[in-house]
């Protein structure tokens, strides 16, 4: 057992922890940090059982199933939270991953990277395809807030309706994406599942693993991480405002750190081998997944819910999604990276925290 193994293997103890300190009204402080902690192993062990499912079944379906449960920690974190009405907790969490992913995990993956290896490649083509698809994400989130801001009496239904079907077009073309990596256009992404297939066990050609067995591990963290969210979302206001936080910051800091813990390591653990393909790809398409599937999800299930919940940004979150966006996309699009990129990525996201961190928004 690798040492990262080991640490999720420990962090599994405030599973049991913060479900006794809920039954057992401890201080909503330590329900909250504990199921914070509580979720970072199980996100992981979902991302684990995927990808071994993913050997059984095959390719194809591998690539579908990847696709759905890549970012379900935050689907369902987000969805509890929307449940909740906590609708701007929503919002900020939708930009922190995307920023988080962009900024933060490529730059310590480049950093990292690149103080092994003097320059890293990866795949021009497909960081052009990402650029221009993360262009469009900004643009659906540009646009119905634009209207907001530049309508003096809009209706609160007619800018949700806006944001469903906005939702819908991008859900559209996130299946197009879908069928254009594993369809249409796989040897463009050949590289990547290629390294993805090492890096998930070299014993895979030997021996394929139990699917049943990883079913139901799947199921069983999945419904954990849904109760730990639960937990979560129950005691984030009154935590956050008893550790000096805002809720927007937390939303767009802490909770995606926390959702994407795993992938984070995973990242920067690839691009340690010189498999920068498959770290762009774990960064960039977890950005990508959260801009065109996990917020129109949220935003159409939200409209079931009877909650407010539209494409309609705070204008200092959409700045930084752009600005995120804009960076990655002039680093990443000659298919190159060395550490000094790395830092250069690292840095912004820290700025960015910071401004988020001292913003005056409510907590």
């Amino acid at each position: 057992m690798n040492i990262k193994n080991r640490i999720f293997a420990i962090l599994l103890v405030f599973v049991p922890i913060s479900i006794a300190g809920n039954f057992l009204h401890w201080d909503v402080t330590l329900v909250f940090l504990s199921a914070c902690l509580a979720i970072v192993p199980l996100a992981a062990y979902m991302g684990k059982a995927t990808e071994e499912i993913a050997v059984v079944v095959g390719p194809n379906l591998g690539g579908l199933l990847n696709a759905t449960f890549g970012n379900a920690t935050e689907l369902i974190l987000a969805y509890a939270a929307l449940e909740e009405g906590l609708i701007e907790v929503v919002k900020a969490t939708i930009t922190g991953s995307i920023i988080g992913n962009l900024l933060l995990v490529t730059g310590l993956s480049m950093f990292f990277g690149g103080l092994r290896y003097k320059e890293q490649k990866f795949q021009p083509v497909t960081a052009r395809l990402n650029s221009s698809s993360m262009n469009l994400a900004v643009a659906a989130i540009l646009l119905p807030t634009t209207v907001q801001y530049t309508s003096a009496a809009i209706e609160e239904s007619v800018l949700q309706r806006l944001s469903v079907t906005v939702a819908a077009v991008l859900i559209f073309v996130y299946c197009l994406s879908l069928l254009f990596s594993m369809k249409t256009h796989t040897y463009l992404y050949e590289v990547g599942d290629a390294d993805l297939d090492q890096e998930s066990g070299e014993a895979v050609s030997v021996k394929k693993p139990n699917l049943w067995l990883w079913v139901g591990i799947l199921l069983l963290v999945t419904l954990g991480v849904a109760v730990e969210s639960e937990l979560l979302v129950n005691t984030l206001e009154e935590a956050t405002h008893k550790l000096g936080l805002t809720t927007l910051f937390t939303g767009v800091i802490l909770l995606p750190i926390i959702g994407n813990a795993a992938e984070h390591a995973t990242a920067v653990r690839v691009a340690l081998k010189d498999k920068m393909d498959l770290a762009v790809s774990v960064t960039v398409g977890s950005s990508l997944q959260i801009a065109l599937f996990v917020a129109p999800v949220l935003v159409i299930a939200g409209y079931f819910l009877g909650q407010p919940m539209a494409l309609d940004f705070d204008p200092f979150e959409l700045v930084a999604v752009a600005v995120a966006v804009w960076l990655t996309n002039s680093i990443s699009n000659d298919g190159r990276s060395n550490w000094l990129e790395g830092i250069l990525l690292v840095a912004t996201y820290a700025v960015i925290a910071l401004a988020f961190f001292f913003h005056p928004a409510a907590a």
